[in-house]
């Protein structure tokens, strides 16, 4: 009893000892705490309000471009660049004389320089004298915005010409200087020259905010070649600061601008790296930056093939150095450009979009394949085949009709006929292989309700027969958006109604509307692949950027073929048009048969000439075609502006199918 009595007297000690040490344990903590948020809490909530979390984010390297081998046509070439970071408190007489002092250091391209930056910067340098250009009483009437308003309104052609080229060249650097957030590196420079890196290196105690950093530029291994459809890389423009910036980018961030680049920005921009920062209240870093790494953008593999690409481009200038200089004294003086557009007519994978200006002042041949997609032109007999099929498919004519190429007379004594004589009565076989301009007519009267044979109307629709042969030629993609993955495209120019049946009569032939060369492109395929309008695209895969070099990353989206629209068309009458157009090629009157003739491949297609001055001689040269005829694995279209004489447009078409079919043979592959 008494050892039990003993160990129960020792549990409420225990207990008590216990309560006791924690009782002491808690004193001191809530007097630590105490003493913590008294006596020295004031300094701290100091302390923590001279600190502020700033993230700075740079730029990753963009995703790269190949073609559809897979070589690399848009690469990332290592530069520096002259960075600028600017803290939180620097002030606009800080960078300015910063960037007068960097002026002496390096060479700073002005080109994008403004008036209103040539304004700001006036205003900066001599703001006083601005201002005693307004009166009190009009400051008066005026908040802030309108006051500063009228002092650049008040800012003369003569003050801006006062600037010096060295003025010029400080204000190019400032307005690099001054955009963009703080701490955030701005470029200056992208690619600066080993003599600035040197000079700047040994200068840059004095240059406050100025860096030298590993940067990347766009590079091009193919030169010209296909460059501008690729598209540029520039600082964000200001009519899209607000889309961009609703998008998280920053205001110095450097973006596709073009074509290419800018239809693509969001897959090729890289994850950006960022830099968190540590300031104190007069926002000076402290302690050591953590960084988080970027990566660079992904990849596009497109359709073009670079190989066929450069040969198509040699071939346009060699056939436009022969136009020039061949022939009479007047010879082609006005060809100044020429086109061509290659695809695959069963997906609608482009493959090569080339085009050649002549550069009248320097005599120089520059590549200009965006004229492709935005220049339009009257194209001539080339749509032919769409007014076949719009006749057939109207029952204006059927595969059966002929009509007697004879010239067409009208009451008032005018006189129109085709460009050959004595075809006799020919069907729509014939009319495409001879390119019979009556017999298009014929179809454009039937069409309005004109009987030719009594010489009077049954049903006067002029405008009935517009409205009917615009809607079909849209279905084959002309006069309308091809879908082409391109930031825009020009659809040509809709030149209206007329209720005047020779002008039903000119649309039927090519000589009303106007039409691009893709477009062109578009509606031969539809016709090679029996009525499919396929959406013509560059982009072919995208993939995610490889860690191996020489190596693709994974696949990450494959383009799919797209069908615009169906051509509900019967399959005999498109028959009529593949045998119309084959014999084009190979047919005795075929007028195109003296280049295609003996072709392997196999061509069919539709030339077309475009009267654009009569009195002066000058024609629009078009030619649309297919190979194999029976079985199309390529389409193309040609277009030669301003041609006097000659055939440029076949030896153009010639020269490229020759390049395609050659490259196949070789193993190249270009589909």
């Amino acid at each position: 009893m008494t050892k039990e009595k003993k160990k129960k007297n020792h549990v409420p000690i225990r207990l008590n000892a216990l309560f006791l040490a924690v009782f002491f344990l808690f004193s001191i903590l809530i007097f630590r705490l105490g003493y913590v948020q008294i006596v020295q809490g004031e300094e701290y909530q100091r302390s923590a309000d001279k600190k502020e979390n700033v993230t700075a984010r740079l730029d990753a390297p963009r995703g790269k471009m190949m073609d559809t081998e897979n070589r690399v046509a848009v690469d990332n070439k290592p530069v520096y660049s002259i960075t600028y970071t600017r803290t939180q408190k620097t002030s606009a007489e800080d960078r300015e004389a910063i960037a007068e002092k960097l002026a002496g250091y390096i060479k700073k391209d002005s080109k994008n320089v403004t008036e209103r930056d040539k304004k700001d910067y006036f205003i900066f340098l001599h703001q006083k004298e601005v201002e005693s250009r307004i009166s009190p009483a009009e400051k008066k009437q005026l908040n802030d915005d309108q006051y500063y308003k009228l002092m650049l309104d008040r800012i003369t052609k003569k003050d801006l010409d006062s600037f010096t080229p060295h003025q010029i060249e400080v204000l190019a650097i400032k307005r690099e200087m001054d955009s963009g957030y703080a701490l955030t590196p701005q470029r200056i420079k992208i690619g600066a020259s080993q003599k600035e890196i040197a000079t700047i290196s040994e200068h840059l105690s004095e240059l406050p905010g100025i860096d030298i950093k590993p940067d990347a530029k766009r590079d091009y291994p193919y030169g010209d070649t296909f460059k501008a459809l690729f598209g540029q890389v520039k600082q964000i423009p200001s009519s899209k600061m607000d889309f961009y910036l609703s998008r998280g980018n920053e205001r110095n961030d450097l973006v596709g601008t073009s074509f290419l680049e800018e239809q693509y920005e969001s897959l090729l921009r890289g994850k950006k790296s960022s830099v968190k920062y540590v300031t104190d209240k007069a926002g000076n870093p402290v302690g050591e930056p953590v960084e988080v790494e970027g990566s660079r953008g992904k990849d596009l593999t497109l359709t073009v093939n670079m190989e066929l690409q450069q040969k198509v481009e040699d071939v346009i200038e060699k056939a436009m150095k022969k136009a020039k200089s061949g022939g009479s004294a007047y010879a082609n003086r006005d060809l100044t450009e020429a086109y061509v557009v290659m695809m695959n007519p069963e997906n609608g994978e482009i493959l090569s979009m080339a085009g050649k200006k002549y550069d009248t002042k320097t005599g120089q041949y520059k590549n200009a394949p965006f004229g492709t997609v935005y220049n339009s032109f009257e194209m001539g007999s080339a749509v032919k085949g769409a007014t076949v099929l719009t006749g057939l498919q109207q029952g204006a004519i059927t595969p059966a009709t002929h009509f007697y190429d004879a010239p067409l007379v009208f009451g008032d004594g005018r006189k129109m006929k085709s460009a050959h004589s004595g075809l006799g009565s020919i069907g729509p076989v014939e009319a495409l292989e001879a390119s019979s301009n009556v017999y298009m007519w014929h179809v454009a009267m039937k069409l309005a309700g004109y009987d030719y044979a009594h010489k009077r109307f049954i049903d006067h629709h002029v405008d009935q027969a517009f409205r009917v042969l615009r809607d079909s030629y849209s279905q084959f993609g002309l006069g309308v958006p091809t879908g082409i993955d391109l930031p825009s495209e020009a659809t040509g120019y809709n030149t209206g109604m007329s209720n005047q049946l020779a002008q039903a009569m000119f649309f039927a032939i090519g000589q009303f509307d106007t039409y691009t060369p893709l477009q062109m492109a578009q509606y031969v395929s539809t016709i090679a692949n029996n009525g499919y309008r396929m959406q013509p695209h560059l982009l072919k895969e995208v993939r995610e950027p490889s860690t191996q070099p020489g190596k693709l990353g994974k696949l990450d989206y494959k383009f799919e073929p797209h069908v615009m629209n169906k051509i509900e068309m019967k399959q005999e009458y498109l028959d009529v048009v593949h045998q119309g157009f084959r014999q084009v090629m190979v047919g005795s009157h075929g007028t195109a048969a003296a280049y295609f003739k003996n072709k392997s491949y196999q061509p069919a297609g539709k030339t077309g000439t475009a009267q654009v001055d009569v009195k002066s001689g000058l024609n629009n040269k078009t030619l649309v075609g297919y190979a194999p005829y029976d079985k199309p694995e390529v389409s193309f279209a040609v277009v030669v502006p301003k041609v006097r004489e000659g055939s440029i447009n076949l030896e153009i078409g010639s020269g490229a199918l020759d390049a395609y079919f050659k490259l196949k043979k070789d193993g190249n592959k270009t589909k």
